[in-house]
């Protein structure tokens, strides 16, 4: 027999479907009215705080704590240190896969970065708690701090990103670069950067007996656990990781964390319940962030504004003891048609925490530099720089020549300009000012990110009521995944999405993956999405073979799922409730199960983006450098779009986050200490509601149907991959001042820039 159940067939031709429906978040009340519980919020019965010492030297030895002092502190319970940490089953330096990175759990009284953890102080309250960890006094043997670009010798690391190539070359760059009738030679810089989600890294743990029970935000709830069960010799399902709410990730909580692990020992140490919350200041080392780094552009282009060649060299840092370079060049692979083109990285070692998968890890700090440097050459024709870009148009990937499975980066263009208004931009830059005399700049950047997918599980099941419940370990960190997810739960069982529970955010559901590289939606919702169509499958199974059923013999006619029925497609007059079908043969309720993963022989055949289109405007006060960006207009295609809200609202986060990485964020090292100086919202600048003056999100429309079945592309990331160039872009074009070290400050358009 062979059934055609719709929501497996094509979840694009669905009557009433829940998919494409700008819905508010279902979890939107409870994060307004305080209800929403993160991981900090929990106290269960009997639970310590525990508070961590960090080191305040960047290199060397920790030479003694007065531990007595601390311990004897009215309220202390106990401090952990590498004298008295419980013992592991499982080295913290060791790896055995490309996402393990090492963990600082007091291993030795060795001091590799500043802020590292080197003792916890464990009490009855928080303040007893913090004044504990004052109360140990480090005395350090401190070494010379390597800090910078320059602070140590360069080596061409073994790879980047996560396993890719250090340096690959298509054609001959040296000869492109000799026939060109323009070159364009220029390095760009890019600072240190912190995630500095709202919700710091936060953990309470408690044991009970060889089984734990944990909060905590994670970004990856499956990786999270197998990482803890490693650490601690348990079977996995003896932990229960809860996660049902993130007030931010960006990556920083995609793997678990030092901090977080060590929160998971002191709550073994004491045998009562922990809770460790990081200060603001302690996020700025041992959890991972954005590397410096510094790129050098070589392009050459012909007579007719076409490239030649495209060099791009990144040199970037990593700590001394683990494996993390920022694939910063990787972004020349994708965007621009040029015969020639070679990438290549280089990295210095220096005394910093590990850095990590931050948003747009590589495609941020790679892509400012090569949209500024496009720009430069189209400048350099004397031409439009849109027009050079589309003269540039690259028809199928420049680096692999393959196809893309989808690209709508030309409608993008024509969308977004027409919006902005892009054909009043005077060619020569300082051409424009305001009524109140400031310099007016317009740029433009495009926007690009790899449409990535993960495994992911889960499960569905109609009950006897006609009801649904789906359910996932899906992770929510402020990007609408309760929302979209259940959506697509609703459509994969043909319900309405008030007759779906929705279940997310726990690890004793099925494993939903990693929410990162702009996957979570794809990753989950796929899995989302085939158990619901297995679970009609099996419900439409029952049916057909049933005599009493209206449904019964439907045979190659098929049947089509929808609004809580099954419906003969040659006769839909004919048709059956979920609970009347249940009902009959006596079942409570019916499950299916469904599973996503990558399309290996789609992913060899096809070049998988999202693409986009950011114009932005900046005006410039010519006395005081004042630089305000004042219009985003950014125009995105990415497949197909579960919820058009929200889509919107993560465009618009990247676009600030763009302007962010073009005019204010950057972490300040001490040269002397390796510390970062303004760890701290206050001096750590990043764009206030009062800093963006207007921004606009186009939905280009866009089919793909090899990217998955449900033709989902990501939407996460790829805002701040135009934008940031797009700023930078608008500076020059209002000051005449090309600015190649980032942020761009006050200074660097009041003198000429290097």
């Amino acid at each position: 027999m062979t059934l055609e159940i719709l929501p497996q067939a094509s979840p694009h031709i669905r009557h009433g479907s829940n998919i494409g429906q700008p819905l508010t978040r279902r979890d939107g009340v409870l994060k307004v009215t305080g209800r929403a519980r993160y991981a900090a919020d929990n106290h269960p019965p009997g639970m310590l705080y525990a508070v961590l010492a960090v080191s305040s030297i960047a290199r060397g030895r920790v030479k003694s704590l007065n531990v007595e002092a601390a311990k004897s502190h009215k309220g202390v319970v106990d401090v952990m240190t590498s004298v008295n940490r419980p013992k592991l089953a499982q080295d913290p330096d060791e790896k055995s896969n490309p996402f393990m990175f090492r963990l600082d759990l007091l291993q030795n009284d060795r001091v590799r970065y500043a802020n590292q953890p080197i003792a916890v102080v464990i009490a009855e309250s928080l303040e007893a708690a913090t004044e504990g960890a004052a109360l140990l006094a480090p005395q350090y043997e401190a070494e010379p701090a390597r800090v910078g670009l320059d602070g140590a010798e360069s080596f061409v690391p073994p790879g980047v990103g996560v396993g890719g190539p250090a340096e690959i070359r298509k054609g001959d760059v040296e000869a492109g670069l000799d026939a060109a009738t323009k070159r364009i030679d220029a390095t760009y810089e890019t600072p240190s950067q912190y995630h500095n989600a709202m919700e710091p890294h936060a953990i309470v743990a408690a044991w009970d007996g060889d089984r734990l029970s944990i909060d905590t935000p994670s970004q990856g709830l499956a990786m999270a656990r197998g990482r803890i069960a490693g650490l601690f010799g348990l079977s996995p399902e003896n932990i229960h990781i809860r996660s049902p709410f993130l007030g931010g990730g960006f990556g920083s909580k995609g793997l678990i964390s030092g901090p977080q692990i060590l929160g998971v020992l002191a709550a073994k140490l004491v045998g009562r319940p922990v809770k460790l919350v990081l200060r603001r200041d302690q996020m700025y080392g041992p959890v991972g962030h954005r590397p410096p780094t510094r790129q050098r552009l070589r392009i050459g282009v012909d007579g007719e504004g076409r490239l030649t060649a495209l060099d791009h060299r990144a040199k970037t840092a990593s700590s001394t003891f683990d494996d993390f370079f920022e694939a910063a060049a990787d972004i020349s692979h994708t965007l621009y048609a040029s015969p020639a083109i070679a990438t290549s990285h280089e990295a210095v070692r220096i005394d910093i925490g590990t850095p990590l998968f931050m948003r747009a890890p590589g495609e941020a700090t790679g892509s400012i530099a090569l949209e500024s440097a496009i720009d430069e050459a189209a400048a350099a024709c004397g031409l439009d720089p849109l027009a050079f870009r589309v003269r540039n148009y690259a028809e199928v990937e420049p680096i692999s020549g393959k196809p893309f499975s989808s690209k709508a980066l030309r409608e993008c263009y024509a969308q977004g300009a027409e919006r902005f208004g892009w054909a009043r931009r005077p060619l020569a830059p300082r051409q424009m000012r305001d009524k109140d005399g400031f310099l007016v700049g317009w740029g433009v950047g495009t926007a690009t990110f790899p449409a990535l997918m993960f495994h992911a599980e889960a499960r569905a099941i109609i009950r006897r009521d006609g009801t649904g419940l789906v359910e996932s370990g899906a992770h929510d960190m402020g990007q609408g995944a309760w929302t979209a997810l259940a959506q697509i739960a609703a459509d994969g069982l043909a319900l309405d999405l008030d007759q779906i529970e929705f279940r997310a955010g726990s690890s004793d559901l099925p494993d939903a993956g990693i929410a990162g590289g702009s996957a979570h939606t794809a990753t989950a919702g796929m899995a989302i999405h085939s158990a619901g169509a297995d679970a009609i499958a099996k419900l439409a199974e029952l049916a057909t073979r049933d005599e009493r059923s209206p449904l019964y013999g439907a045979g190659n006619a098929g049947l089509v799922a929808r609004n809580g029925r099954l419906r003969r497609r040659d006769d839909e007059s004919r048709s059956e409730s979920y609970a009347e079908i249940l009902a009959r043969a006596g079942l409570g309720e019916i499950e299916g199960r469904g599973a996503s993963a990558a399309d290996p022989a789609a992913q060899s055949t096809y070049a998988m983006h999202a693409h986009g289109a950011v114009f932005a405007e900046v005006k410039v006060d010519p006395d005081l450098g004042q630089i305000r960006a004042t219009r985003l207009v950014g125009a995105f295609a990415a497949g197909r779009v579960i919820n058009p809200r929200l889509v919107r609202s993560q465009y618009h986060g990247g676009m600030i986050w763009g302007v962010s990485f073009a005019l204010n964020e950057q972490a300040i090292i001490d040269r002397r200490s390796g510390r970062v100086m303004n760890a701290d919202l206050a001096e750590y600048h990043v764009p206030v509601n009062a800093d963006i003056v207007s921004i606009e999100a186009l939905l280009v429309h866009e089919d793909d149907p090899y990217v998955n079945a449900l033709g989902v592309k990501g939407v996460g990331e790829i805002g701040v991959t135009g934008a940031a160039g797009a700023v930078a872009n608008a500076v020059w074009h209002a000051t005449g001042m090309r600015v190649r070290r980032f942020p761009i400050k006050l200074e660097d358009v009041l003198t000429p820039a290097g």
